[in-house]
């Protein structure tokens, strides 16, 4: 067992140089990616999953299996014994000189794939398979990388990792359809003595523990059983929700800064190869708006003054799709994209917004029109990240939840108002939506490992 995970570790650990010596044996398992016979030698690309290069294995008519070896088919599973030959004025420092083949698992005619390029329709179809197309091998381990930052951003701040339920009995802040829970029509309540749904945000949940940790997040996956077949709608996603005490709209947001920056960051660092192939075959410029947003001091504009501004590009000939713009309407992504790529040429807070088309638990600020909201604006999509400072006056929420109608099924929310409440903040990041603006990919089936939209689910 232990020299097994010594083996399935060696690509990684060869590539990252820490055991380059010329004429070092190594023993390797893994697959292969392309194979050319030019008679009296052959070259393998190879790849064992542990890294997104290949390396080139090269055998030669001197390999006493030269003509079994030169016919394993692409994706065949193989063991390698050979020695590494260092080669420092090619693409790549190192090449295997092959000793060994032997073929682990055979590749079947009917094989789905083959090296050339699929639509990713064709790929949405096989999803069991895609992983080891180039495009998805990448957004997995992109995937991975970026999951890995948002839990380390805050482990090292001393955030508690909190699992909010699934299952539950409310629909947050009416967020969406709900997908009930244990369906029967005769008698649909009986399991839980209760109507129940998958969750739709885990962020009131996670509420309780702020007021007891301090600072908290969860993050998990949400549902949505909305008719919706558009590129960026899907029943199933993940959410990103910290929730901190103690903190106003203005800490939240100096969090929600810290917290893009970082794992964006993390990401270009430790996904080199993979974004840089983001960068060339899916969307030209990627890395650069990456960074862009790294490097950014974001800006603050209340939802007045973006009203304000949009009003005026129409009286100057602007045109918008929607191109009647009026105070306390909710603002279309075109809107949205305008002010972040024209008016702040990079990503700002929207803040201030009218209460009416923001959540109930928003806090009411002085004026009792606005709630202390944001939403998060970056170019190319416009809203990418929402947040608030919660009401803490029990009056106040329980007055916005009686208009709501939600108060006998979250007393004990509201309750939370009369023992020890405390001023606290929090926002909402769809996990999802981040990789597709991350890596260009504009549908979110392609950013998720079995997509969950209406009308299809295969596995």
């Amino acid at each position: 067992m232990e020299r097994k995970m010594i083996i399935a570790k060696k690509l990684f650990t060869l590539l990252a140089k820490e055991e380059l010596k010329d004429g070092l044996e190594v023993f390797l398992e893994g697959w292969v990616r392309g194979n050319r016979d030019n008679g009296s030698i052959g070259f393998i690309e190879f790849n064992d999953g542990t890294t997104f290069k290949n390396i080139q294995l090269v055998y030669t008519s001197e390999n006493p299996n030269y003509n079994n070896i030169s016919h394993i088919k692409y994706a065949s599973a193989i063991s390698v014994k050979g020695k590494i030959k260092l080669t420092p004025t090619n693409k790549q420092p190192f090449e295997i000189s092959v000793d060994e083949i032997s073929l682990l698992g055979d590749v079947a005619d009917d094989y789905p794939l083959q090296k050339k390029r699929h639509s990713f329709e064709f790929l949405r179809d096989i999803a069991y398979l895609r992983p080891r197309a180039n495009t998805f091998n990448a957004l997995f381990r992109v995937r991975n990388a970026l999951a890995f930052a948002i839990h380390k951003f805050f482990q090292e701040r001393g955030f508690m990792y909190v699992h909010t339920p699934i299952i539950t009995t409310n629909d947050a802040e009416g967020a969406g359809q709900s997908f009930k829970v244990v369906e029967d029509l005769k008698h649909p309540n009986d399991f839980f003595n209760a109507s129940a749904s998958l969750t739709v945000s885990g962020q009131l949940h996670v509420e309780p523990f702020a007021l007891a940790f301090r600072d908290t997040y969860t993050f998990g996956p949400t549902f949505r059983a909305e008719h919706s077949n558009t590129s960026r709608h899907a029943s199933e996603f993940w959410m990103i929700e910290p929730e901190i005490a103690f903190a106003d709209l203005e800490d939240d947001m100096v969090l929600i800064e810290e917290f893009i920056k970082y794992i964006i960051s993390y990401v270009l660092d430790n996904c080199p190869d993979e974004m840089n192939f983001f960068n060339t075959m899916i969307e030209k410029g990627v890395l650069e708006k990456m960074k862009h947003i790294v490097n950014s001091k974001f800006k603050v504009m209340t939802y007045t003054e973006g009203v304000e501004l949009l009003k005026k590009a129409v009286e100057e000939g602007h045109k918008f799709e929607y191109n009647n713009i009026e105070w306390g309407m909710d603002l279309q992504s075109e809107h949205e994209r305008y002010l972040t790529e024209v008016i702040a040429k990079g990503p700002m807070f929207l803040i201030d917004y009218p209460k009416e088309i923001k959540s109930f638990y928003m806090k009411l600020n002085p004026d009792n029109k606005t709630v202390a909201a944001c939403d998060l604006l970056v170019p190319g999509v416009g809203e990418i990240c929402g947040g608030s400072q919660r009401e803490e006056d029990y009056d106040k929420l329980k007055e916005r939840m009686i208009a709501q109608g939600n108060v006998e099924i979250l007393d004990w929310y509201l309750n939370l108002r009369k023992y020890g409440g405390c001023i606290h903040s929090g926002f909402g990041l769809g996990f999802d939506r981040l990789l597709m603006y991350m890596t260009g990919l504009s549908n979110i089936r392609d950013v998720q490992p079995y997509p969950r939209c209406p009308g299809s689910i295969k596995y």
